[in-house]
């Protein structure tokens, strides 16, 4: 607001003279389930849904922030985050009450997760506190227009050390000694395309279903729907890991909690090569986390990665016109007899799988992929410790880890879901409250499926990773990791979606879900 303004020069000096130091933030602050109002609907026996409401009035507000210019550690590009150094914050400041509008510094410690550096992550820079969107908007137009082109208006319910005055949560949560059912992952008809989840849950006759995995969201990162990480249904594994993360496993047995990762060869005679993507387009990696990507073989949360030498496998689940390019492909029977080889692109049969190859690789592949010869492909999942595993029913992977044996154990830096060397990789999607959608296992080995609104004040704030982490502790889990979250978060039930996804849009279409079967 433009009446901010301090416009005397005298008071200028004094605004200028007398600026304060930054607050000290208190330690680990955070919401952790307290609060919550519930109800329980029985579904099934064996399946019942709990519906959490939180409303208080801790009074959160909007205002604005002024973004602190950074490099991405990887690319060497400029950009911007909402914390700065101490040093830059202070002059930011100054140049603030110098322009009129008296600043706040507001220290920002960094979470515990288990991987990362302990203290202050850095130091926030705001001016004003607004009942309205509209009002802070329009002096960050002032702003901006005084050369502070960062600015951007801000709710400070999204911050960790600002108590939430609203948070809805669902929690489906089904009990496998009374259930007769089956809980299953599922891509739908095809991997390589995106559904609702209420979409999905009703072609599937779902008693409950929520979102699932991370999943390629445009089309400059490969094919929209296709896992981007381990993917498994029906005992077929249909897309690779992206790092060690998060998964959960559905089968065989009780539904658990692990960090995977995956291989794949494919073998002709005594020569072996191994094969880094399944359903993919060759030579783009979303979410990074395989040999040979470049600019990181670690994983990497919501970023393309590239290669120029790999093969990538396709399975009859695909589901769209394999891609077209230099390189080489062949097609194999069910039998993993080749077919055909030449050039890339095509339909497959159902049945039928193809290797498509890339750089050198394709080079390998034309001189030892021999029609009417085998080439064995050989899968393998494994636990994070190397441990060989059989492929279960159904994965859906997401990051990170959020509790293990009831302790909290959010392993952020080392899944990929931000890097402590870089405050504008992560620190929104981590440390700052949003939309997320959790599973996890309890003492009694009961599945819990949860949803947490976020993204609209005074409706729902959402949770950071670590009161994500607390929240699941709160409801009796002992392992949960965090699945797709944001835009994607859904819970359905009874063919309805309970929660409030935060989309202006509505429902967004995804890659996969989980769902209850009766």
């Amino acid at each position: 607001m433009l009446a901010l303004k301090i416009k005397a020069a005298a008071c200028l000096a004094l605004v200028a003279a007398t600026l304060p130091a930054p607050a000290q933030a208190a330690p680990e602050p955070g919401w952790g389930g307290d609060g919550l109002t519930w109800t329980t609907t029985a579904i099934a026996p064996g399946v019942e849904v709990r519906s959490g409401v939180l409303q208080r009035p801790t009074a959160p507000y909007w205002t604005v922030t002024v973004a602190a210019p950074a490099t991405n550690v990887l690319t060497g590009a400029a950009t911007v985050v909402d914390l700065g150094s101490a040093g830059w914050a202070s002059a930011t400041a100054e140049r603030l009450a110098a322009a009129g509008f008296p600043a706040r510094q507001e220290v920002v410690r960094r979470p515990s997760y288990t991987d990362t550096p302990r203290g202050v992550a850095g130091v926030r820079v705001r001016t004003g506190k607004f009942a309205t969107q509209a009002e802070a908007q329009t002096t960050v137009t002032a702003l901006r227009a005084a050369g502070f082109p960062t600015a951007t208006a801000a709710w400070t319910g999204y911050d960790v050390d600002q108590a939430p005055d609203a948070e809805r949560v669902h929690v489906a949560v089904v009990d496998p000694r009374a259930f007769r059912g089956s809980v299953e992952a599922s891509h739908g008809e095809t991997v390589a395309t995106r559904e609702k989840t209420s979409t999905l849950a009703s072609k599937l006759g779902a008693l409950v279903a929520v979102n699932g995995g991370f999943f390629v969201t445009s089309d400059a990162d490969g094919y929209q729907g296709v896992p981007a990480g381990l993917a498994a249904y029906d005992g077929r594994l249909e897309s690779l890991s992206a790092g060690s993360r998060a998964a959960l496993v559905l089968g065989p047995g009780p539904a658990r909690i692990a960090n995977l990762t995956s291989t794949v060869t494919v073998r002709s005679g005594g020569a072996v090569h191994a094969v880094e993507g399944v359903n993919r387009k060759p030579g783009v990696l979303r979410n990074c986390g395989r040999p040979g990507a470049v600019p990181t073989t670690a994983a990497r949360q919501d970023f393309t990665c590239t290669s120029a030498d790999e093969l990538v496998l396709f399975t009859d689940a695909f589901g769209a016109a394999l891609p077209a390019g230099a390189g080489t492909q062949v097609v194999l029977d069910a039998s993993g007899v080749v077919l055909s080889a030449g050039a890339r692109g095509g339909v497959l049969l159902p049945g039928q799988s193809a290797v498509q190859g890339i750089g050198t690789s394709a080079d390998w592949l034309a001189t030892h992929a021999v029609a009417g010869r085998r080439l064995l492909v050989d899968s393998r999942v494994r636990e994070a410790s190397g441990f060989p595993t059989v492929t279960p029913r159904s994965v859906v992977s997401a990051a990170p880890l959020l509790l293990r044996d009831g302790r909290l154990a959010v392993d952020a830096a080392t899944e990929g879901v931000l890097d402590p060397r870089d405050l504008s990789f992560g620190y929104a999607w981590s440390q700052q409250r949003q939309p997320r959608t959790m599973a996890g296992i309890d003492a009694r080995g009961r599945l819990l499926l949860v949803t947490v609104d976020g993204r609209q004040p005074g409706v729902s704030e959402g949770v950071t990773l670590v009161e994500g982490a607390r929240l699941m502790r709160s409801l009796g889990a002992v392992d949960a990791l965090n699945l797709d979250g944001g835009g994607s978060s859904a819970m359905v039930v009874a063919g309805a979606v309970v929660n409030r996804p935060s989309d202006a849009a509505g429902e967004r279409a995804v890659g996969d879900v989980v769902a209850v079967l009766p």
